[in-house]
């Protein structure tokens, strides 16, 4: 079952991050339907989180989307190459967001062997939020699209983590935040 808008809308950021672990991320992509688990997020807290892109209410063109309603996507590009998808939660104008690092493939394997350009299956096929973004299609201009849409949206298909089988450590890349870096705000199931 596809994720409602009231999941996105809550105000923990951080347990928003930890909920999304075993849900499926699915992208519908010039009719081409793939899909992942996500195994791995990062939570950004907005205008008091250093790491965030929206810290100290930084507003510009690229972050904009950050304020929107809870359930939109933010796809940004790192180091120019890289398409990072994130999912933006909390209400609007509260630039809260996820960052997904990982999946697992769930549907349209042979579609994301091809678009990685790999041949065997193994858990680094999708390990990296740029690879995610590779794997399922998606790419820049998916930003600010509505997550309850049907070009990318997250489905709950039941699959359950137990507490136990979740690592919780600090972001990766975010030395610059100085003691906000260090928050452990970063989740990798084990599936």
């Amino acid at each position: 079952m596809k994720l409602k808008r009231e999941f996105y809308l809550r105000e923990d950021v951080v347990l928003i991050a930890k909920e999304l672990l075993g849900k499926v991320l699915f992208t519908n992509i010039s009719g081409t339907i793939t899909a992942g688990i996500i195994t791995e997020t990062e939570a950004y807290a907005g205008i008091t989180d250093r790491a965030s892109h929206a810290y100290n209410s930084r507003r510009t063109a690229r972050t904009e989307v950050m304020y929107a309603v809870g359930g939109t996507s933010y796809v940004y590009l790192c180091y120019g190459i890289h398409h990072l998808f994130n999912v933006v939660t909390n209400k609007k104008d509260i630039p809260h967001a996820v960052l997904i690092r990982a999946i697992k493939p769930y549907n349209g394997i042979d579609i994301i062997f091809k678009r990685r350009n790999k041949r065997i299956l193994h858990y680094k096929i999708c390990n990296g939020p740029g690879i995610v973004s590779q794997g399922l299609g998606i790419k820049i201009f998916h930003t600010n699209i509505d997550l309850l849409g049907k070009t990318i949206w997250i489905e709950d298909r039941g699959i359950k983590i137990m507490k136990n089988n979740i690592i919780k450590n600090p972001r990766i890349g975010v030395d610059y935040a100085g003691a906000d870096a260090l928050l452990p705000y970063r989740f990798t199931a084990k599936i």
